[in-house]
C-alpha cells in the first residue's frame, strides 16, 4: 500500500462519498499532490480537507479543481 498523508480506515474510505449530487467515491490526496491531506472526488474533482484525521465533507470547505 502506498504511504499517503491521509490515514483513514480502508473500510471508511470505501463508504465515504462526495456530497455533490453524483455522490462519487473519494480518493486520498489531490490530483496535483497525492500526499496531500485531502480527499478528492472522482467525479467533480473537488478536494476536501482532512483535519486531524477527520474528513471535512462540506461543499463550502472544498477546494475547487483548477480550470487548467
Amino acid at each position: 500500500m502506498t504511504d499517503v498523508a491521509v490515514q483513514l480506515d480502508p473500510q471508511l474510505l470505501e463508504i465515504l462519498a462526495c456530497p455533490c449530487p453524483e455522490h462519487a467515491p473519494l480518493k486520498p490526496g489531490t490530483a496535483a499532490d497525492p500526499q496531500a491531506d485531502f480527499l478528492t472526488c472522482t467525479s467533480c474533482g473537488r478536494s476536501f480537507p482532512v483535519r486531524e484525521g477527520i474528513p471535512v465533507l462540506l461543499l463550502d470547505e472544498a477546494v475547487e479543481p483548477s480550470a487548467g
